[in-house]
């Protein structure tokens, strides 16, 4: 409503679930399609606030750690402590967000990485725009702040060849104790971008 506010947040989410349930007697508001269904609910989060909502209602939590990995611990740890159980899950489910960049070489799948790294650099400067083409050796043209800034927005990030990715995710999953993950691949030339995506799939496949 036009009353609403970031803090009205939990009970919006309890509203948007009940609009899933089955219609109850006299129900002024509808959803259609959509009432009946029990469509699957999470919360996306980069904060501690996700976590601790995601835990108070027992639902499944993705944590955006492909670009603000900051409080990626202190959150799973929280939704984990925290967790009740309910009538959608009896124990946590984490979700986790990974940038995964594969290439037949490591030095080509850093070279895709450069449009990422370079798409960071322009949101954190004020000059967001489309998904630059990649630059050779762009990272070693940066000032430290720039590497560092990178270094930490892209924390969760595996990059290279299929060896290398298959190693990096089974490494993240172990570390972090991913139930599931969220891939992302921001390379410029979708041919690319698609053989990154068959790339991951073949190394998750045989973890």
């Amino acid at each position: 409503n036009l009353d609403a506010s970031a803090d009205t947040f939990p009970q919006d989410v309890v509203e948007l679930i009940h609009y899933f349930g089955p219609v109850q007697p006299n129900q002024r508001v509808r959803a259609v399609p959509g009432a009946g269904l029990d469509v699957p609910i999470w919360i996306l989060g980069s904060s501690l606030f996700g976590a601790q909502l995601a835990a108070m209602l027992g639902l499944p939590y993705a944590f955006a750690s492909h670009f603000a990995p900051a409080e990626l611990a202190a959150a799973s740890a929280l939704y984990r402590e925290r967790f009740e159980p309910s009538r959608f899950l009896d124990k946590p489910h984490l979700m986790l967000a990974l940038n995964v960049v594969a290439a037949d070489t490591d030095a080509e799948a850093e070279l895709l990485f450069s449009s990422l790294q370079q798409a960071f650099v322009n949101l954190r400067t004020g000059r967001a725009g489309p998904l630059p083409p990649p630059v050779e050796g762009y990272f070693g043209t940066l000032d430290g702040a720039a590497q560092a800034m990178l270094g930490q927005a892209l924390a969760c990030s595996v990059i290279g060849s299929p060896e290398t990715v298959a190693a990096g995710i089974d490494d993240f999953v172990t570390r972090r104790g991913a139930d599931e993950l969220i891939v992302t691949a921001q390379v410029f030339d979708h041919a690319a971008r698609l053989k990154s995506f068959e790339i991951t799939a073949k190394a998750v496949a045989n973890r």
